[in-house]
């Protein structure tokens, strides 16, 4: 009996099932706060565990895929919202509230997972978004690196706040009351 393919052609549903499985690895790494396997896996995606081998050959293979699927995602996002912004000041705080939308999304959660299950992956990767972040914001504050530091810092603290389970409303309202005096003096 032949495989069921779920798509008009095999190109995608091969496309549609590496989505599912990588969907399922980042429900599974938001959540389980442990080690994750490629079973586990399977068994969220809802596929066999061997079916899983056709996809991704180790565990590595799906978090390396994982990791390449969240960075630029999570860098598209913050980076829209910047270009979206009138003037330098309203850049960074799109900044600051992309950053924290998506940290209450369940983001920043999937991100500690990979820390977690995938140290080197994660390392290498993060270097690279921070930098691909770092980039407009330091343009916004007219290349002030302290300044990018210190608003870096606010963000890493509203973070904690959200995954401490504050509101993302109260959050952003109280960090953009706080940085918005600072920011009209940008543009």
């Amino acid at each position: 009996m032949a495989p069921r393919i779920a798509a008009a052609t095999v190109a995608e549903h091969r496309e549609q099932q590496e989505r599912a499985i990588l969907l399922a690895a980042r429900r599974l790494l938001a959540s389980e706060g442990t080690a994750i396997t490629l079973a586990g896996v399977a068994r969220e995606a809802g596929l066999a565990r061997t079916s899983l081998y056709q996809y991704y050959a180790s565990l590595d293979a799906l978090l390396d895929a994982l990791v390449l699927d969240i960075f630029p995602q999570w860098t598209e996002r913050v980076v829209s919202a910047m270009a979206a912004a009138n003037d330098p000041g309203e850049r960074v705080v799109a900044y600051v509230v992309a950053n924290l939308e998506l940290v209450a999304e369940g983001e920043h959660a999937v991100i500690r997972g990979l820390a977690m299950n995938a140290p080197r992956q994660l390392t290498e990767a993060s270097k690279e978004l921070h930098e691909q972040l770092r980039r407009p914001l330091d343009e916004a504050l007219g290349g002030d690196t302290m300044a990018a530091e210190l608003v870096q810092s606010w963000v890493f603290a509203g973070s904690r706040m959200i995954e401490d389970g504050r509101e993302l409303a109260e959050v952003r309202e109280t960090i953009e009351r706080l940085l918005r005096p600072y920011c009209a003096g940008l543009g």
